[in-house]
């Protein structure tokens, strides 16, 4: 990475299920208010904002929340679209935008499910317009919905269904033990008057979760359990040069691939072989890991294939409790990552790592620099 750019700062809004806390603002008002809570921290004009946005209204998104945070009108703007990695893709972006002279670049992510448009294909001769709800991930026939992908990959690296409740078990007992021990009240900035998590569930144990059928496939073993949940929220970081000398997590390495789309689920892992490469660091090294928990199967199938030891990640919980506001879901994992090792001193590396539809995967691997 250029200079090793630095994250200084980092907040997030609490995650909304769709059509819940959130469901009256917009991703430009969302993204607006991790904006203003990250710009009031650093004591310097932003350079330029990079968000990442899936399912907004088009146009620059970036560029109404910068507005809309109040930011000086001269703050140039970019939307970026990588699916479900958008958010640490910007992330990625932003670092690499980075320099002694044009800092700090704001980045990160944002979505509303809530307020997502409908969106329609044009009519063809006599028939009507067709609405659909999200747009190719690749080509026909190699563009599988997630969670059918999902179960593929659970059953190709066999997840059982035992393994997948038990550790869907744990992300909403980890997430509501870290909220009840205010783990994150310092990355929390309230909108509209919501300040936590919608999505956590105390007491939803794996023979709760044991009783739900299969979801995508009747034969399959993912569940609306051991999946994510459609959600909104935004998350925003704030990056500095390192010649600054400020403190905060020093981005080592950042990577973003390809694979096949057919198997978007995997594609975090090669993004995370990369990323470690380029910080010339391997996975002991690492003492705070955060993966977006699409579903419990995927995932774990991930860390098989990685080495990864399942209770060293998302230790205060992952996505399957917290939610998964698709545009906004890396920069939260980064957000996570800033919480632990800058705010709680959990230790030196960490890792950021999401896959994305479409057969991509996105990782980043930063340094606590105090």
């Amino acid at each position: 990475m250029p200079d090793h750019a630095v994250i200084i700062a980092a907040r997030r809004t609490p995650i909304g299920t769709a059509g819940h806390s959130l469901a009256s603002v917009t991703a430009a008002d969302l993204g607006a208010a991790a904006l203003q809570a990250v710009a009031a921290q650093v004591d310097r004009s932003p350079a330029e904002v990079v968000l990442g946005n899936c399912m907004g209204p088009g146009g620059d998104i970036a560029r109404v929340a910068t507005l809309a945070a109040g930011l000086p009108t001269s703050t140039p703007a970019v939307t970026v679209d990588r699916q479900c990695a958008s958010g640490l893709a910007a992330i990625e972006i932003g670092a690499r935008l980075v320099r002694e002279d044009h800092w700090p670049v704001l980045a990160g992510g944002t979505e509303s499910a809530s307020t997502a448009p409908w969106r329609f294909w044009p009519p063809t001769g006599d028939a009507p317009p067709q609405r659909y709800e999200r747009a190719p991930f690749a080509p026909a026939p190699d563009d599988p919905d997630m969670g059918v992908a999902a179960d593929r990959l659970a059953a190709g690296y066999g997840i059982t269904r035992q393994r997948q409740d038990g550790y869907a078990a744990r992300s909403h007992r980890l997430a509501v033990a870290a909220a009840e021990a205010g783990a994150f009240a310092d990355e929390l900035v309230a909108v509209a008057g919501v300040t936590r998590d919608d999505r956590p569930r105390a007491g939803l144990t794996e023979a709760k979760l044991a009783r739900l059928r299969p979801a995508f496939d009747p034969a399959g073993t993912v569940t609306v359990g051991t999946s994510c949940g459609v959600n909104d929220g935004a998350a925003v970081v704030a990056l500095a040069p390192g010649s600054a000398g400020l403190p905060g997590l020093r981005v080592l390495g950042a990577a973003s691939v390809g694979v096949d789309p057919n198997r978007p689920g995997i594609g975090l892992v090669p993004a995370v072989r990369h990323a470690l490469r380029y910080a010339g660091l391997g996975i002991d090294d690492l003492d705070v890991i955060e993966v977006n928990e699409a579903f419990a199967g995927q995932v774990l199938a991930c860390y098989d294939e990685l080495g990864i030891d399942p209770d060293r990640v998302c230790r205060q919980g992952g996505a399957l409790a917290l939610g998964h506001p698709w545009g906004a879901s890396g920069a939260v994992l980064v957000v996570r990552l800033f919480t632990q090792l800058v705010r709680q001193s959990a230790g030196r590396y960490g890792l950021a790592a999401i896959a994305a539809g479409g057969g991509q995967g996105t990782a980043l691997v930063v340094e606590a620099c105090r």
